[in-house]
């Protein structure tokens, strides 16, 4: 953790110090837009992983014709439950899911208010003492 806090910290620095205000301007946009974009995917994605088990586990997930012919010992049974194959692929999606959801995702709002922070802080900086002109 403390080399992603190194990252989140530094490369506004450098950027601002190197290429002044205009550049660490285009630098926040994209860290907003891809930031807010992976946070809303990674809860997306964990939480529809944590609901497949839910939905397995609740016996909803029906047998189909298909999987009976790859499965014949499904062919008294009408849908999956605990310990089917389909659960044990639930069950590792969920064991991904669930820090997905919780921590990824939200982690991700650090990054954004970490990265403008600093370049608020150091924004009279950058505009003053940049090395390369724009």
């Amino acid at each position: 953790m403390i080399l992603p806090g190194i990252l989140v910290i530094f490369t506004p620095l450098l950027i601002g110090l190197l290429f002044g205000e205009k550049a660490i301007g285009g630098y926040l946009i994209g860290v907003i837009v891809s930031g807010v974009q992976m946070a809303i995917s990674s809860s997306n994605t964990g939480g529809a992983w944590d609901n497949a088990k839910k939905y397995i586990e609740a016996g909803k997930l029906q047998i189909t014709p298909e999987d009976i012919k790859f499965n014949q010992d499904l062919k008294d049974k009408t849908h999956f439950g605990k310990k089917s194959d389909p659960h044990k692929a639930a069950v590792v999606g969920d064991t991904v899911g669930d820090p997905l959801k919780d921590t990824s995702g939200p982690s991700l709002n650090i990054l954004i208010k970490l990265s403008a922070i600093v370049s608020l802080v150091f924004g009279g900086v950058f505009k003053d003492k940049h090395l390369i002109d724009n």
